[in-house]
């Protein structure tokens, strides 16, 4: 039985590579447009196709993310972002520079009290003060750097997402549920209706 069916299933397969498509049928009716556009055999209908990819690149919105936070955003054409990424960067730059004066300021008390002067602070206080505010600074810094990651990727995402077609004829919603069951008796709830 085993060897019949290795039997059939190389006939099978040596008639599929046998197959061969006539080198006189492929003619190449496509021609490409410098400008990303694609244009199909001149001689009949011409039909161009847009495409976003040249027009936004993802490498290119990504350097420029990089480079300078927010031009990505501005390369992809998504502007109400820009308040969010320069507000995101701005607010955690103000408080690493808030926490880290709080930090000189502790440990210049702390230096103080140590080489004798009087300050409102005890050498225990100061000691637990400079410990978290130099944590909550460096907690800044790593969320500062979460930001501008995030922001190159959104930037990335977008460049890539701009081909996207977005179907007009989607409807989401959402709408109570009432059922009711033999097994399980009445049951209410919201359902999910997804239409295309």
């Amino acid at each position: 039985m085993i060897r019949l069916l290795t039997l059939l299933f190389i006939c099978v397969a040596t008639g599929c590579l046998a197959q061969e498509i006539p080198s006189d049928s492929l003619k190449n009716d496509t021609k490409s447009d410098p400008r990303g556009q694609l244009i199909i055999d001149k001689s009949k209908d011409t039909l161009l196709i847009k495409s976003y990819a040249a027009r936004y690149n993802p490498r290119k919105a990504l350097l420029f993310a990089a480079v300078f936070p927010g031009a990505g955003q501005i390369y992809t054409k998504k502007y109400w972002k820009l308040p969010l990424v320069w507000g995101g960067l701005g607010a955690t730059a103000y408080s690493i520079n808030f926490y880290e004066n709080l930090y000189t300021k502790y440990k210049s008390y702390l230096f103080d009290t140590l080489n004798g002067k009087t300050t409102p602070y005890s050498e225990d206080v100061l000691r637990t003060a400079i410990n978290k505010v130099r944590r909550q600074r460096d907690f800044m810094i790593i969320i500062m750097g979460l930001v501008y990651v995030l922001q190159m990727v959104d930037a990335h995402v977008d460049a890539h997402l701009k081909e996207f077609d977005l179907n007009p004829d989607l409807h989401v919603k959402l709408q109570p549920m009432f059922e009711n069951d033999q097994q399980l008796g009445r049951q209410t709830g919201f359902s999910l209706n997804i239409r295309f």
